[in-house]
């Protein structure tokens, strides 16, 4: 496994298929390990949030998400693949199925994930979903003790970031033995609520102009979010600062 650094934190190099087998590694061992999907939006959060920030740096894996950060190593000179969290996340509840490993799904509004709970259970043969909750809920230790009982080895967690980060880190002390993934908004997209963007704009990493689009008010998220995280890790570069 190799890492590269990018304005202080570690982010796993893989190709996707790579990806895929070491989280069924992961999801496989006798512990509960933390997957980031990692954004520029992440970062920022961080400088401002130590215990985030304490949460990046113990991830067991943190994938590159965000075309942001793509573009931020690009510019430290690293080739990394982006690896979209919604397709992660898709194909380990494919693998869970095919190995017979239970699944639950926490997160959206309450009709989100129960459409999506549903429509994966139609699309993908043999999943086991043990556990689902909508992600209104304030008793954290309620959850965790519903998740204790139904032992699932793959978590996924849609509470936006970084409260599902902070739920999974919380988790990590307490649980049986599983992969939890941070999948912000993919029980939207599951749901068939939001459509993917057409395959063009996957391709050339600009899903997220297409959402956009499609959804105006994510601009005050984006922006001047990406183009301030692009310009801070030029000003890295330019420096000759250690990212």
């Amino acid at each position: 496994m190799k890492r590269v650094k990018l304005l202080g934190y570690e982010i796993d190099d893989f190709d996707f298929a790579s990806a895929i087998k070491y989280a069924q590694e992961l999801m496989s061992n006798n512990k509960v390990n933390q997957v980031v999907t990692i954004n520029p939006e992440m970062f920022t959060t961080a400088e401002n949030d130590r215990e985030f920030s304490e949460i990046l740096n113990n991830a067991e894996m943190v994938i590159p998400d965000g075309i942001g950060v793509k573009i931020g190593l690009k510019i430290m000179g690293e080739n990394v693949a982006r690896i979209a969290g919604v397709d992660f996340a898709r194909k380990m509840i494919e693998v869970a199925a095919e190995s017979n490993m239970p699944v639950a799904l926490i997160g959206a509004k309450p009709e989100i994930i129960e459409k999506a709970v549903s429509n994966l259970k139609s699309e993908v043969e043999n999943l086991n979903i043990v556990y689902s909750h909508d992600g209104y809920f304030d008793n954290w230790d309620e959850i965790m003790d519903e998740l204790k009982n139904t032992s699932p080895r793959l978590i996924l967690v849609a509470l936006g970031s970084p409260k599902q980060e902070k739920f999974i880190y919380k988790a990590k002390q307490c649980l049986n033995p599983a992969l939890m993934i941070g999948v912000g908004g993919s029980f939207d997209v599951w749901s068939g609520v939001v459509q993917r963007a057409p395959e063009i704009y996957q391709k050339l990493g600009l899903e997220w102009l297409y959402r956009t689009i499609k959804q105006p008010e994510r601009f005050k998220r984006i922006f001047p979010a990406l183009p301030l995280f692009v310009l801070k890790v030029l000003k890295y570069r330019i420096g000759g600062k250690e990212c």
